[in-house]
């Protein structure tokens, strides 16, 4: 019943910067939580960052200063502006997105994953 559908990742420079975007669809009638997350080659998926709708946002300690989270509510997206980039931040990104449907009058909850956008920091 939700979509999400991300989009900017690719192949970067160390020190270069990349912005991903995770854009929601579907017949959503509020978001309360989004957020990002990766999985490195042979590692556990991992938090990156989260921001809530009243945009107070939280990051892992490796990506702090160097990435930002921000959203947008008029259209449903999520993004991350990814600065400084290390050959460590090399992973398959995903984003998360938690709110609630309208279906048939009723509210319910759900929780969305989007496709994983692979971002890859190489000379």
């Amino acid at each position: 019943q939700v979509q999400l559908v991300e989009s900017g990742g690719g192949l970067v420079q160390p020190g270069g910067s990349l912005r991903l975007s995770c854009a929601a669809s579907g017949s959503i009638a509020s978001i309360n939580y989004m957020g990002w997350y990766r999985q490195a080659p042979g590692k556990q998926r991992e938090l990156v960052g989260t921001i809530t709708s009243g945009v107070t946002t939280n990051y892992a300690d490796s990506v702090k200063g160097r990435f930002t989270i921000s959203r947008d509510n008029a259209k449903d997206t999520v993004y991350l502006q990814m600065n400084s980039l290390k050959p460590e931040d090399t992973a398959v990104y995903y984003c998360n997105i938690g709110g609630t449907v309208r279906i048939v009058a009723i509210n319910r909850n759900f929780d969305a994953w989007g496709q994983g956008t692979l971002v890859t920091v190489s000379p």
